[in-house]
């Protein structure tokens, strides 16, 4: 079976943001090495790394949105200057609070965790109808929780402009951390 072309969007930010509040996967900390990698190549901006400590996606939306307030409160800048996401579950959940209002600059969706591994029926999209800021997805070709045709097809249901890339690997891409750094400076407008 051919596989068909996917073309990445060149969607980005025209200005970077202020500041990135980086969440990690269900089962990792605010130390998770891609979260640590990408706030030393993204030394232009504030980071936020956090530590969800909860499965519960209205949980993890909950930190996240006070995290979002007190670096916005520490930055001096209004909520819509900081940039929201993070590794799977982190970034589900980023992904949810944005489609639940809370005001961001653009998604950072890595490894975005469309279904279940196995279990392609279980969607988590419902909620991509309601975002409306630029968001950019990486996520690894061999990726078990979503392939890049289902991924492709279901971010169309988002409002605002997408982009979405692809790195070697699969739901961790070892050995990628450079090119996402990269892929997310072109993204934030960073030279």
């Amino acid at each position: 079976m051919t596989r068909p072309e996917i073309k990445p969007s060149t969607a980005g930010l025209a200005e970077p943001p202020a500041g990135l509040i980086l969440t990690p996967g269900a089962s990792a900390d605010r130390d998770h090495s891609t979260l640590v990698a990408i706030e030393e190549g993204l030394p232009e901006i504030a980071v936020e790394r956090l530590t969800l400590a909860t499965t519960s996606v209205d949980r993890a939306v909950q930190k996240i949105r006070i995290a979002a307030e007190q670096l916005s409160d520490r930055l001096d800048v209004a909520p819509e200057r900081l940039a929201l996401g993070g590794r799977s579950f982190g970034g589900r959940a980023c992904s949810v609070a944005v489609a639940d209002g809370l005001a961001a600059a653009a998604l950072v969706l890595l490894s975005y965790p469309l279904h279940p591994p196995g279990k392609p029926e279980t969607l988590r999209v419902d909620h991509f109808g309601a975002i409306t800021v630029p968001s950019l997805f990486v996520s690894g070709r061999r990726d078990p929780f979503g392939t890049e045709e289902e991924l492709a097809s279901h971010i169309a249901a988002i409002d605002g402009p997408v982009r979405l890339e692809w790195v070697a690997g699969a739901h961790s891409p070892k050995g990628q951390d450079a090119a996402i750094i990269e892929l997310i400076r072109s993204f934030f407008a960073l030279g």
